[in-house]
């Protein structure tokens, strides 16, 4: 279901709201997370420049190559009102959005520019704009993209229920004497028929590979006894993203400290979970996943933080890790993966999406959380 027109006009408001706030003058704006989010379109960003220029008082303007005019045809661009000025080939883009600009004064214009502009975009536009200032716009969006309303988190809990059918047949593919590439090929293809539109990433890290927290694929063959680490997600049709781990054991595992060393990973992701709550800090909840692990002596075995936002894009803010004071409010929604890794001989994670609510958090994720033995 495509975003609401009164949902993108509203968004469109508060950020031009904040956007005043931050002391920016306007929002840059290129294909991607955040364009969608103020658009409902995603677009391509390629090398020639599509831009959202969106003042802090005044019109916005989308800036696009003739070309793809026609593209927005079916998008709610026209729907809301937007100014629409084309360039064509030859022509200076960048001249363009610094002309648009002027409206705002002849003095040095400080600008915010989404954080995965492409370089040439960004250079491009600080070339034409000699005297201004450049900031980054999740300063500005963050803090709105990071509070999901009720439609965001509907759409994250169909992405969760998604994948969580994926992880429920995992014994069909992950069997021993398959390779990893051959179980991720397949888990790949399950992703999309499960109601994704790709597989935005599949880990299968088997035995050691599952010490190394984002290894891929490879073509080691999956052996009896091994621990395996399958961490999938990707999109769903509405843009927002799924991302849950899961750690199976083919038989019983090989290694005599597996289930002693599982059960405290169990209990640091049920501590960090219990931990969410409005009022309380993503650093408290960091912490609270730490404090099993590091009790029984395996703290320098948990390599990374604890958690991130997840939306339209799979990594966002906020981000759940040790000096990070944001206090949480209801409506954010991220991972709860606390990790166990021993180079050289296996890892385990646990990873589901929780939303913070008025009294704790809810858990989007619903699959099984202890080790899986699958028959061999």
């Amino acid at each position: 279901m495509p975003t609401s027109l009164d949902t993108l006009t509203s968004r469109l408001t508060r950020a031009q709201q904040a956007t005043q706030v931050a002391g920016v003058a306007a929002l840059l704006i290129t294909p991607g997370p955040d364009l969608r989010y103020l658009l409902g379109v995603s677009g391509a960003s390629h090398e020639r420049l599509t831009c959202l220029v969106l003042p802090a008082d005044g019109d916005p303007t989308l800036v696009v190559p003739a070309l793809e005019r026609p593209g927005l045809d079916s998008t709610p661009v026209a729907e809301l009102g937007l100014e629409i000025a084309e360039w064509t080939d030859g022509e200076d883009p960048y001249g363009l959005v610094a002309a648009l600009l002027g409206r705002f004064g002849s003095g040095p214009v400080r600008t915010a520019v989404a954080d995965a502009m492409p370089a040439a975009h960004v250079l491009g536009l600080r070339a034409a704009l000699p005297a201004g200032e450049q900031t980054l716009a999740s300063t500005v969006l963050a803090p709105l993209r990071m509070r999901k309303n009720s439609a965001e988190i509907a759409a994250l809990a169909t992405a969760a229920h998604a994948i969580d059918r994926v992880h429920a047949r995992m014994e069909e593919w992950l069997r021993v004497g398959r390779t990893e590439a051959q179980v991720g090929a397949d888990v790949a293809a399950a992703i999309v028929v499960e109601g994704h539109t790709a597989a935005a990433f599949v880990i299968v890290g088997a035995g050691p590979h599952g010490a190394s927290p984002h290894h891929d694929v490879s073509d080691r063959v999956v052996q009896p006894g091994d621990v395996v680490v399958v961490d999938i997600g990707g999109p769903t049709p509405e843009g927002y993203f799924s991302d849950c781990t899961r750690t199976y054991s083919m038989g019983e595992p090989a290694d005599a400290d597996v289930a002693d060393c599982y059960a405290v990973l169990q209990a640091a992701q049920d501590a960090a979970v219990a931990a969410v709550a409005p009022g309380t800090t993503a650093e408290r909840v960091d912490a609270a996943a730490r404090g099993p692990i590091t009790e029984a002596g395996l703290g320098a075995q948990f390599i990374h933080r604890t958690g991130h936002g997840i939306g339209l894009e799979v990594h966002e803010q906020p981000y759940i890790v040790a000096g990070n004071d944001l206090v949480l409010e209801p409506g954010m929604a991220f991972s709860i993966e606390p990790g166990i890794y021993l180079p050289g001989r296996w890892g385990a994670r646990i990873e589901d999406i929780v939303v913070v609510n008025d009294s704790g958090a809810t858990r989007l994720n619903h699959r099984p959380r202890e080790l899986a033995i699958l028959p061999v």
